[in-house]
């Protein structure tokens, strides 16, 4: 299921994997069953396993967009603030974040100022 509510406020979103990338992330522990996104009533919770864990203040995001050019990587990768968690190469939401949050990339804080996800639904996202 692409949205679930899960609480009074709270929804629960799934990130897109393609065939092969849900098997495959899945064996690194990283796949659907230890992945999602809550939308809290301040915040927006992102974790993809062990691999990246984000809790960031709905205050905080200046911008949703949707982002159309593929990419060639999957899983956990990013630079600078810059970061795609993602199981797919389509249904890509892009959250620009000011002021600059924290996030944990294999327990590492890293800055966080871009983010990159795959969605079942983006449209929830960004809806």
């Amino acid at each position: 299921m692409a949205v679930t509510v899960v609480a009074m406020n709270d929804i629960r979103l799934d990130f897109r994997y393609s065939r092969w990338n849900a098997r495959l992330l899945g064996l690194f522990g990283i796949g659907r069953r230890f992945s999602s996104i809550m939308i809290h009533a301040d915040s927006i919770s992102v974790k993809m396993g062990w691999a990246f864990r984000a809790n960031i203040p709905r205050s905080s995001i200046v911008s949703a967009k949707p982002r159309h050019r593929r990419v060639l990587g999957w899983g956990v990768h990013g630079w600078r603030g810059r970061w795609l968690v993602n199981g797919s190469s389509t249904g890509l939401v892009t959250l620009e974040i000011d002021p600059v949050t924290r996030a944990r990339v294999c327990g590492v804080p890293v800055r966080l100022r871009e983010l990159t996800v795959s969605l079942v639904d983006p449209e929830a996202m960004l809806g």
